[in-house]
């Protein structure tokens, strides 16, 4: 596929661009957050647009002053303002705050790598005054305004082995893909956590991330991996934050409400992307001679039900369901007071039905089993 995908998020983009509000974009390293900028300031006369880059000193320099009068003249004229990789700019919350106090009419939308430096310098400058939106890998989405049912049947298990990078798109052979990924992982992937907070210790991080893909759908106890890594339950904790703040994994947590022996104070942790996973483990074996499929396709209907719910703003508390006696629900999704439940099964002639339990705790909870036959309805 050649073609140049439209990103969905431009949908939410387009909705929430208002004056004197900043929308912040965020995502990890190489999933087109420069290259959206460049496509939405093509929406706008050129010369009403100022783009700048957090890693170019000169345009750091423009901002350095931070005064109205110097503000002013910087941005007479202009209607937007769209500042790439913001979080490598000093103060960048009070920059922004005083800019879109005292500039009529101005737009900014600004992106970065990491949640580290901007949620703390955005965060209390900008209350009330940001968007947040989060811009994942490609995803179906994307994928089914340009391709036909057929070809996408034929791509899942491409897509189940490397993910959705964009870049992966131009890159015909399965080895230039999976080189791709590798050195996104060694260039990429630790370079904000290994840079921003100082950390010796890549190897522990990522054998954390290798302990973690083999334990997807698994409920993770930070114990156990502080002592398989021979590091403390803090620093377990500690370097599982800073990779969520960087969306290389994510957290799920139990749900629970009625019954005493369901599972709570367990988490599952999961990849953004499904390529990257199997980078970790260096496993691009081909689904049929792989024993980890079923994780596989739970990590990808998961991934890919998140980006549905931020490009289509379905606000949803998303959990997992399990009982000590292993009865399970793999994804359970709270809008009010309605549960939605699903269990993920790979091949579409298992018959399953809602655990006996749960049923009788919540009786008007929906089910459904997602599998290959019916799952692009839930990721679509």
């Amino acid at each position: 596929m050649k073609t140049e995908i439209e990103r969905a998020v431009i949908k939410v983009v387009n909705k929430k661009a208002q004056p004197n509000k900043v929308i912040l974009l965020v995502g990890a390293r190489r999933v087109g957050k420069t290259n959206f900028i460049k496509k939405y300031i093509s929406t706008f006369s050129s010369n009403k647009v100022l783009k700048l880059n957090g890693e170019d000193v000169d345009d750091v320099e423009l901002l350095s002053r931070r005064s109205v009068a110097n503000y002013r003249r910087l941005l007479n004229g202009i209607d937007l303002l769209a500042i790439d990789e913001a979080q490598h700019i000093s103060n960048i919350g009070l920059i922004l705050k005083l800019i879109i106090d005292e500039i009529d009419g101005i737009k900014i939308i600004v992106t970065g790598g990491s949640m580290f430096d901007l949620n703390n310098q955005l965060g209390e400058p900008l209350v009330g005054r940001k968007y947040t939106i989060y811009m994942y890998p490609l995803s179906q989405i994307e994928f089914s305004k340009y391709e036909k049912y057929k070809v996408t049947t034929e791509k899942l298990e491409e897509r189940l082995l490397f993910g959705g990078y964009p870049e992966l798109i131009h890159l015909d052979s399965w080895k230039d893909k999976q080189d791709y990924l590798q050195e996104i992982i060694n260039d990429y992937l630790l370079k904000d956590i290994l840079i921003f907070q100082n950390i010796k210790k890549a190897d522990k991080i990522y054998n954390l991330l290798r302990l973690l893909a083999f334990q997807i759908g698994n409920e993770v106890s930070l114990n156990e991996l502080g002592n398989q890594l021979q590091i403390s339950k803090n620093t377990v904790e500690n370097y599982l934050d800073l990779l969520t703040k960087v969306f290389v994994v994510f957290k799920v947590e139990g749900f629970s409400k009625n019954l005493r022996k369901e599972v709570t104070k367990s988490s599952k942790w999961y990849f953004y992307d499904v390529g990257i996973r199997n980078a970790i483990i260096k496993n691009f074996n081909i689904l049929q001679n792989r024993n980890d499929v079923g994780q596989l396709w739970e990590n990808y209907l998961i991934v890919e039900r998140l980006k549905k719910q931020e490009y289509q703003r379905m606000i949803r508390n998303n959990y997992f369901w399990r009982t000590y006696d292993q009865q399970e629900l793999d994804w359970l999704e709270e809008k009010a007071e309605q549960l939605s439940t699903f269990k993920f099964k790979w091949f579409a002639n298992k018959k399953t039905k809602v655990p006996t339990a749960f049923g009788k705790a919540y009786e008007d909870a929906s089910f459904e089993v997602i599998n290959r036959e019916n799952y692009l309805d839930f990721i679509t």
